[in-house]
């Protein structure tokens, strides 16, 4: 070996063990991740689903009501369904947003 193949292994011992350590730490990361992984994805889905359901069949059951009450020529079933499902998916953003942003911060503080 000449010496421009050599390494020190001073200069290199530090890089090194960081990189090992980064590495050990993405591990545990995703075995952690792992464990809530296809539940925790189905109970995601039934959350938003049922964040959008509840206030969409809550403002048909109240359009059904009011047309009971207080007919009229415009349907307010239909209005008030319309509306929750706005309000539901609105909802259903706002909670998936926070959840990406969370998600984010983590994986930004294991990688620091």
């Amino acid at each position: 070996m000449d010496e421009g193949q050599r390494h020190e292994p001073e200069k290199d011992a530090p890089a090194f063990a960081s990189q090992v350590g980064a590495k050990a730490a993405r591990k545990l990361q995703a075995r952690r991740d792992d464990a809530q992984g296809v539940w925790f994805g189905l109970g995601m889905m039934g959350l938003i689903g049922w964040s959008v359901a509840v206030p969409t069949l809550l403002g048909a059951a109240l359009g059904l009501w009011l047309d009971a009450r207080h007919p009229g020529t415009r349907s307010w079933t239909l209005a008030l369904l319309v509306a929750g499902l706005v309000i539901g998916c609105a909802n259903a953003w706002h909670w998936v947003a926070r959840q990406d942003k969370a998600m984010r911060d983590e994986q930004e503080a294991v990688d620091e």
